[in-house]
């Protein structure tokens, strides 16, 4: 086996605090700054509305450039975090890759609502989309230099739980502050977008303010786990390591390699269930447009108890029984939320599908984590990012087909069931990582150092 995916059980990482813990969940509580605000309900919004040109003009150049850091970061993922294991920094990748996402985000506030400031609003969105990946794989990887077998499933629900709690707080922090009414805080007005444009700014510092704590606290954890640096490469010779570590996973590791690709088929039918559930709600059962935002506040809770009680049975139970659990409540939900009618049965059944995406999402890194070590965690959680991206055609795709066919949006809710189920199919014979075969899980971080 290649030494890229072997470890010596004399590098062990030392006890982890609490602060190590806390401060890389507030990581995950401000990057919703990013994913909520920037990506999902006001920047974003905000670039696809008329100021910028009719016919949906922003709508699909954002589509297009997402699109086109969606390649850059399938490309590109697994080699930066292979750079990172490398180099033996990966907290100081993960500060430089948040920076450039954070003033990718203050620099959303020069873009004024006019069509000639349409293509900078998308390339910043853009080019923080992709660097906010790049530091999303040093951060997955973190996970693994700060958990222990007993603690992995429970710290990541904890990141995963923060993420969804910091986006609420946020975003009613954004609509109270600058969003409602006519006067905002600081005496901003509507006048050019400003109070929208001035959300952009308030993003950032929040980014800001809760990513610097994990930067300071981890700053030299990686070296004192024996995260040595490794001789420099060239990047054709990074990619050239790539194929051969996926070669590998295919010939020695097998059981990695199919969950790399069940679990891209089941997150990008989770990945829907946020991303079509306004739509289906506010066209097909009903829900006032108004009221969605609410919903919105009210699934990112449930989604974060979710998270936090998988964790919990993660530890005890197994990655993958929590995810095959979680797969079959959202399936379950989904068929009674296709046979039912009505404002209510959505509210009622689509919470129940947020509860379970959290666990699905936050099992899911810790099934990684213990197949992975803190010297190759970069790489592996690059390619969990690179096949993620690689499939995220799969449920849009289904959804176009379905809903074309059939001339109706409720046939968006198949569309996501096959691709759950599918997904479910495939990792039902993948092995629980404390049963694989494949490469000695993570090491319990409470354990003393074995002699030379």
């Amino acid at each position: 086996m290649s030494e890229a995916l072997t470890t010596s059980r004399s590098s062990h990482p030392p006890q982890t605090k609490r602060s190590h813990i806390a401060t890389w969940a507030l990581w995950d509580w401000g990057s919703a700054a990013f994913n909520a605000v920037m990506i999902t309900f006001v920047f974003g919004t905000y670039l696809a509305s008329e100021g910028f040109g009719a016919d949906d003009r922003g709508t699909s150049w954002l589509a297009a450039g997402n699109a086109i850091a969606g390649a850059i970061i399938a490309l590109t993922a697994p080699v930066i975090g292979r750079r990172a294991d490398n180099d033996g920094r990966r907290t100081l990748w993960l500060g430089v890759n948040t920076g450039l996402v954070i003033v990718t985000m203050a620099a959303c506030f020069f873009v004024q609502p006019q069509e000639s400031y349409l293509l900078l609003g998308v390339i910043l969105l853009s080019v923080g989309n992709v660097f906010f990946e790049f530091a999303g794989v040093q951060y997955n990887a973190m996970l693994v230099n700060i958990a222990n077998q007993s603690t992995i499933g429970r710290i990541s629900g904890l990141g995963w739980g923060a993420g969804y709690l910091g986006g609420i707080f946020l975003l009613l922090l954004v609509y109270v502050g600058f969003i409602s009414g006519d006067t905002h805080w600081f005496g901003i007005t509507n006048d050019d977008a400003l109070n929208i444009r001035f959300v952009a700014v308030f993003a950032a510092l929040w980014f800001l303010v809760f990513a610097l704590p994990v930067l300071i606290v981890m700053r030299n954890r990686n070296r004192a786990q024996g995260c040595q640096r490794s001789p420099r490469v060239s990047i054709l010779q990074s990619y050239r390591q790539l194929i051969a570590t996926i070669v590998e996973l295919w010939k020695h590791r097998r059981n990695t390699f199919w969950f790399f690709v069940a679990s891209a088929i089941f997150r990008d039918g989770v990945g829907a269930v946020f991303a079509y559930g306004a739509i289906l709600g506010t066209t097909v059962y009903g829900v006032d447009p108004g009221q969605i935002l609410f919903f919105g506040i009210a699934a990112n809770v449930v989604a974060a108890a979710g998270a936090f009680i998988g964790g919990l049975f993660d530890d005890r139970f197994g990655p993958k029984r929590i995810i095959v659990v979680s797969l079959l409540g959202l399936i379950v939900s989904a068929v009674i939320i296709f046979v039912q009618n009505g404002t209510l049965a959505f509210w009622i059944w689509g919470l129940f599908l947020c509860f379970f995406v959290g666990p699905v999402q936050s099992s899911s890194r810790a099934f990684l984590g213990r197949l992975t070590t803190a010297q190759t965690a970069g790489e592996m959680y690059g390619l969990y990012a690179t096949t993620g991206r690689s499939v995220s055609f799969l449920t849009p795709t289904l959804i176009a087909i379905f809903v074309g066919m059939a001339g109706e949006s409720r046939m968006m809710v198949p569309a996501i069931i096959i691709v759950l189920a599918a997904g479910l199919l495939m990792l039902w014979f993948v092995k629980d990582p404390q049963t694989s075969d494949d490469e000695p899980v993570l090491t319990d971080v409470t354990e003393p150092p074995a002699p030379e």
